[in-house]
């Protein structure tokens, strides 16, 4: 599981989506991520419509673990069911991200996508 390399974007085609998209890349067979479940990840993002990366905790060269209620909406969502040693893609809508243009955030009013290993729960 550690020696996975950081993972590759593939362009997307058509308009960004309006709601959540989940897509296992590997399936996983450890613990189960569950609500209120604090993870233990690695993750990289993109911006849907340009394709920059904005975050990599490969970047960092080290994982990242917190509770899934202190993230966006669309990891509360997506990462749930989720099983140890999965790899998964979230395609998250801005009202699931950072909310609106003009929210404040330099994400807000953006699609974005992450790819995410799941080490631990």
């Amino acid at each position: 599981m550690t020696d996975r390399t950081k993972p590759e974007f593939d362009a997307p085609t058509g308009p960004a989506p309006a709601e959540l998209v989940i897509r296992d890349i590997i399936e996983g067979d450890g613990a189960e991520a569950k609500r209120g479940d604090t993870v233990t990840v690695h993750y990289a993002g993109v911006e849907y419509e340009s394709g920059e990366e904005f975050d990599s905790s490969w970047g960092r060269g080290e994982t990242i673990q917190f509770p899934l209620a202190a993230l966006v909406q669309g990891w509360q969502e997506g990462i749930p069911g989720m099983k140890v040693g999965g790899r998964r893609e979230l395609i998250v809508p801005p009202h699931l991200a950072y909310g609106p243009a003009g929210g404040g955030h330099f994400l807000s009013g953006k699609t974005l996508i992450f790819i995410i290993d799941l080490i631990a729960v």
